[in-house]
């Protein structure tokens, strides 16, 4: 089904972004402390197997199922990215 697929590689690509972020910020701030950035990669890890896990699971309604794990994705993609701009 090109549907699951496309939402698996949408999962992978925000999450990985965010995770890519998180790296940019650690290596531009070498002199910051990086236990806030880890808990935000190890946070971005767990709702990628969150959803992934939600993406495999079987359902009676997939359209529906599909677009909820898709309004999660952005809603934890956004508190990611704002966690993110508030490491400062």
């Amino acid at each position: 089904m090109a549907n699951v697929k496309n939402l698996k590689k949408d999962i992978n690509f925000v999450l990985g972004d965010i995770i890519e972020a998180v790296y940019v910020w650690e290596y531009s701030n070498t002199d910051k402390d990086t236990k806030q950035s880890e808990a935000i990669i190890d946070e971005a890890i767990k709702t990628f197997d969150e959803l992934i896990v939600k993406v495999n699971a079987k359902s009676d309604n997939p359209k529906a199922h599909f677009k909820a794990i898709n309004a999660e994705l952005e809603t934890k993609g956004r508190a990611l990215i704002e966690k993110i701009n508030a490491l400062g």
